[in-house]
């Protein structure tokens, strides 16, 4: 025990604490984390103790989760004090707030209030054997509900917590039913969570360019909650490597890259924090890195998701809370996996799964998304059931907190944080785009590509193939009738982008045109005759640079002239989005051997 409590802290709280500390008079409130999902829900509620000076904010972790990477990290970042798991049951505090039920929380001194973690209390889970509390159960009875049964709720009968959170009074329902005993501790207090995202609603657009979504594009997110049997997971579970069982996203990934056209479609991926620290962010990566190099954006688990459901168009998910979200917040979904005996069938989540349109992997995918999303009504259950007091969450909550603590709520009102702009992710493609194009008078380019697609896209169009430089397949790059790069102009280690471009020409004999994207609007390419041309795109025009070199290397193959995109501009078409781009000869430039490049000559390709 000694050994233990060198790892106790003495400021702010501890034995001789008031020696040391600045502030001594503070009501003590103990944030109660037991795995990265449930500190999520907790940092929702944490501003609401803002600029009070009576209260001193303390954190610990129980150390009961499975999930136990993350924590540490996070606790850090929050900058509160960190109690060991014994210092902080050894330490009496005036309130304790918890977004689970691991650990031994009835040893905690002083009145302890758990939030949901989730959309409410939804799914079947066991309780831990190794809790006080738990209840072995008969091999053939469901497990119980996370939240309303006697084995989470209840310690020697007595209720755990002296005030259990809940979104919607069909909660209070299901509680009364499970679990009479915890009844007079249920209170309504809304959902933090899902009203700060109600109140972001307004910012979609800035989410939606954060991401790299552009004008005439749909966003598709795929979530996948944890477990064997989500959207991610390997369906049956049995054993290591097994059979296919229902495992849909080795089918599903490489799918989505040769039937969804990269510029007319872009695919995000939201995963449960269980799954990131489970198996580990670099195991994530490596798992999904064929899809990330064709455009996949991974979101973060903790910051960027909520963003990340408000600018989609459509989300393929399974019975996990996010997707459950995103109904309430009217967007199409489509249940990649829908195990609803995972559910308690009483939960408006299990009528949603029940009664939610099914991804039929064998289909044409597209067809699937655009046709949800075109035909799409927003059903009112899921966002009625989200919360019966919307906007109403940090008063209540606040409310619920001070009043534990008998003590007097700030004069302030109680806000939450509103969701910050994610840091822009453009979608970087590094895997080998198969390019289809059309070349119409105007001069107008349609142009269509495909990040690493499977199979050969189906149309009577000519095609190129266009292949970053960083590609992970270096063979791809003496295939490529385009080769690009992004980078900024003056970038040491490239040089200016006409000197890179003839450089990589020189390189790869078989390719056409050389494209250096210098910004998110603009790109130089160069011609295998020597021409440097600039390509600077419109006010409105907001795809990838990269397509606009591609559409200058089908004009020219196709026989049309420099001067016409001179003169005119060029515009390119991506699905049904027109992108201006004006076209600018630039002068040659003396090569690293102090030579010039021969003068422009019809274009070849």
């Amino acid at each position: 025990m000694d050994e233990e409590q060198d790892q106790w802290i003495r400021v702010p709280v501890g034995d001789d604490a008031a020696r040391w500390a600045t502030r001594v008079r503070c009501r003590r409130v103990l944030f109660v984390v037991h795995n990265v999902t449930s500190a999520t829900r907790l940092l929702d509620v944490l501003p609401l103790f803002d600029d009070d000076l009576g209260v001193q904010l303390l954190a610990t972790c129980t150390g009961s989760s499975a999930f136990r990477s993350g924590v540490a990290d996070l606790l850090a970042d929050t900058g509160l004090p960190v109690l060991p798991w014994e210092q902080a049951l050894a330490t009496p505090v005036d309130l304790a707030i918890s977004a689970s039920f691991g650990g031994e929380l009835n040893a905690i001194q002083g009145p302890l209030i758990v939030l949901s973690h989730g959309i409410g209390y939804t799914k079947r889970l066991a309780a831990p054997s190794t809790d006080a509390h738990a209840t072995v159960l008969p091999r053939s009875a469901p497990p119980p509900v996370f939240g309303l049964a006697p084995d989470w709720l209840l310690a020697d009968g007595v209720p755990l917590a002296d005030a259990l959170v809940l979104s919607h009074p069909e909660q209070f329902d299901r509680l009364a039913a499970a679990c009479p005993e915890a009844l007079p501790t249920a209170v309504l207090a809304g959902d933090p969570c899902f009203d700060r995202m109600l109140a972001a609603r307004p910012y979609r657009d800035r989410f939606r360019r954060a991401l790299g979504v552009g004008r005439g594009q749909r966003l598709v997110l795929l979530n996948s909650t944890w477990s064997h049997r989500s959207l991610l997971g390997d369906g049956n579970g049995e054993g290591a490597g097994g059979g296919d069982g229902d495992d849909a996203l080795p089918a599903l990934l490489p799918r989505l890259a040769s039937e969804l056209p990269a510029d007319e479609y872009r695919v995000a991926a939201v995963l449960h924090p269980n799954i990131w620290h489970g198996h580990g962010p670099g195991q994530i990566r490596a798992w999904l890195d064929r899809a990330r190099r064709a455009g996949l954006a991974l979101i973060d688990p903790l910051e960027d998701w909520r963003q990340a459901l408000l600018a989609a168009d459509v989300v393929i998910g399974d019975h996990g809370s996010v997707t459950y979200y995103a109904a309430a917040l009217g967007t199409p979904v489509l249940l990649g996996a829908a195990p609803v005996d995972s559910l308690d069938p009483d939960a408006p989540i299990a009528e949603f799964i029940r009664t939610a349109p099914g991804l039929d992997v064998r289909a044409p995918l597209r067809g699937q998304v655009d046709a949800l999303i075109e035909s799409h009504i927003p059903q009112p259950g899921p966002m009625r059931f989200t919360s019966s007091v919307p906007g109403e969450a940090a008063v209540r909550l606040r409310r619920a907190f001070y009043g534990l603590m008998a003590a007097p709520e700030p004069p302030k009102p109680a806000l939450l944080l509103p969701l910050p702009v994610p840091d822009p992710e453009p979608a970087l493609r590094t895997a080998p785009l198969y390019v289809l194009t059309r070349v119409l008078a105007g001069p107008e380019v349609v142009v269509t590509r495909y990040a690493d697609p499977a199979r050969e896209p189906a149309g009577a169009r000519a095609a190129h193939l266009a292949v970053h430089e960083d590609t992970r397949d270096p063979g791809q790059l003496g295939l490529a009738d385009v080769v690009f790069r992004n980078g900024a102009p003056d970038d040491p280690r490239f040089g200016p982008p006409g000197r890179w471009a003839a450089e990589v020409l020189d390189q790869h004999p078989h390719s056409a045109l050389a494209a250096y994207v210098t910004g998110p609007s603009s790109c130089v390419v160069r011609t295998r005759d020597g021409a440097v041309l600039r390509l600077t795109a419109g006010a409105e025009a907001d795809a990838d640079p990269a397509v606009y070199a591609s559409a200058v290397h089908a004009w020219l193959a196709a026989g049309r002239t420099l001067a016409a995109l001179v003169e005119d501009g060029l515009t390119v078409r991506t699905g049904s989005t027109d992108h201006h781009v004006v076209v600018a000869a630039e002068a040659d430039r003396p090569t690293a051997g102090g030579t010039r490049q021969r003068p422009p000559l019809p274009y070849s390709s």
